[in-house]
């Protein structure tokens, strides 16, 4: 296993911070984030210096009842090349559902969603890692994920899902040590026991994170420090075995440097400290094997039919509305709900950032407004797009010159080419179009 040392998620707000900062190894980029061909100067620089870059994906769905998207895995492949990486990582998590499977609208989450830990959602995972290991140019690593609900009637702990799944695919693993602790808050689950139940060896890298508690919830912000219990549970790991990596992840509310330095110097003390006492002990034996073995993948097709519709229940319950499924907990299951509008609106707020300037601080109560009863469908782009339209057939806000603003940002983007870029004559075709369709929706 390559030995990756200590890094930092590379984000534009720190790019400047990071180049600067001692010691550090490597750094990880949001896939979806990055072009190959047209790389930030810091990233460029970074590369330049021999600083190894990881591209970590986040919408790739490889906990989707569906097959794993071609175009995206090209993407994420081109991205691997580019950037020359040693390795490519995504989330074992689903992210949108619905569609031909199940015979219902196509919805997407916005973000991570647990899978079950049941032999049906496995089976599934295990063909989708598959087909994207078959399609990438480098191993793929996947990781845990935090969660805020819980599938009823699991059949597996996490550390055993974990167990089989790389026993099956040879698939590394990034662990995140932030989500363990968060499942641990949120779903009662003891770290110590998911260690002790992992495939060590397959282990790529760590990541560790903060985040904050609110009635009683952990949510993973990665905008708040990293507290005590993670780091316990980083030496805990390091105590295991020897992490080739270890990396910081911060995404909001970012700090100075000096405190994101003192993070990287309390996590590299953390592994220090687990890694003295490996030494005295030697690594444990995982308690996964027996798990593993004991799951052999049966033949024929992975029953995606019955994690598609599950899955679909459970999407719908949280973004459109629809009835609860069975055995889900129902407060749990509306902070989810709540969890995902919100960072609709955050995602939306930095694609599109002419919006909250136009709206103000009328932006984001309009936004989960429109979120609450309009399911995603085709991405934070189209997200926007929508959302203008529909406060533009609901003529909000009130206000008549915001209105204005908020049509004119609509036809400008609602082409598949900016009007910038059209002969003068289609832009006055389009503008003429687009007007009637808004003037029928209004009406």
């Amino acid at each position: 296993m390559r030995q990756l040392g200590t890094g930092i998620g590379w984000r534009p707000e720190i790019a400047d911070a990071v180049e600067r900062m001692p010691g550090i190894d490597w750094v990880e980029v949001v896939a979806e984030n990055v072009c190959p061909g047209h790389l930030p100067a810091s990233l460029r620089r970074l590369r330049e210096r021999g600083v190894t870059v990881v591209p970590h994906g986040v919408s790739l769905g490889l906990g989707d009842a569906d097959r794993p998207d071609e175009d995206r895995l090209t993407a994420l492949a081109e991205r691997a090349t580019g950037l020359d990486a040693p390795l490519v990582t995504e989330h074992i998590a689903f992210v949108r559902a619905g569609g031909p499977l199940t015979a219902s609208p196509r919805l997407e989450a916005g973000h991570l969603l647990p899978v079950p830990r049941t032999r049906d959602a496995l089976d599934v995972l295990c063909a989708n890692v598959r087909r994207a290991q078959q399609a990438l140019p480098v191993p793929l690593a996947v990781e845990n994920i935090a969660a805020l609900i819980s599938w009823p009637g699991e059949e597996l702990t996490e550390g055993q899902f974990l167990y089989e799944l790389a026993d099956r695919t040879g698939v590394r693993l990034l662990i995140d040590v932030a989500n363990l602790h968060t499942n641990h808050v949120n779903r009662g689950e003891d770290p110590a026991k998911a260690l002790a139940e992992l495939p060590l060896e397959a282990i790529a890298y760590v990541h560790v994170a903060g985040g904050f508690a609110r009635d009683g919830v952990w949510h993973d912000s990665h905008a708040h420090p990293v507290p005590r219990e993670v780091l316990d549970i980083l030496t805990d790991l390091a105590s295991r075995v020897r992490p080739p990596g270890v990396l910081l992840e911060r995404d909001e509310n970012f700090p100075e440097p000096a405190e994101l330095e003192g993070e990287l110097t309390a996590i590299r003390a953390a592994v220090d400290e687990g890694h003295a006492d490996l030494a005295c002990t030697g690594p444990p034996t995982g308690a996964g094997a027996e798990a593993a073995r004991a799951g052999a993948e049966a033949a024929g097709e992975p029953p995606r039919e019955r994690v598609a519709l599950a899955q679909a229940a459970v999407l719908s319950a949280l973004v459109a509305g629809t009835p609860l499924p069975e055995g889900f907990d129902r407060e749990r299951m509306g902070v989810q709900a709540r969890a995902l509008a919100a960072k609709r609106a955050d995602v939306v707020a930095k694609v599109a950032p002419e919006l909250p300037r136009i709206l103000g601080a009328r932006y984001r109560p309009e936004f989960l407004g429109y979120a609450h009863g309009q399911p995603m469908t085709g991405g934070y782009r189209r997200d926007a797009l929508d959302f203008v339209a529909h406060l533009l057939r609901e003529r909000r806000p009130a206000d008549a010159a915001v209105r204005r603003e908020l049509r004119g940002w609509w036809r400008e983007r609602s082409g598949p080419v900016p009007p910038s870029r059209r002969p003068v004559a289609r832009v006055a075709r389009v503008g003429r179009a687009a007007r009637r369709v808004l003037t029928r929706r209004s009406g």
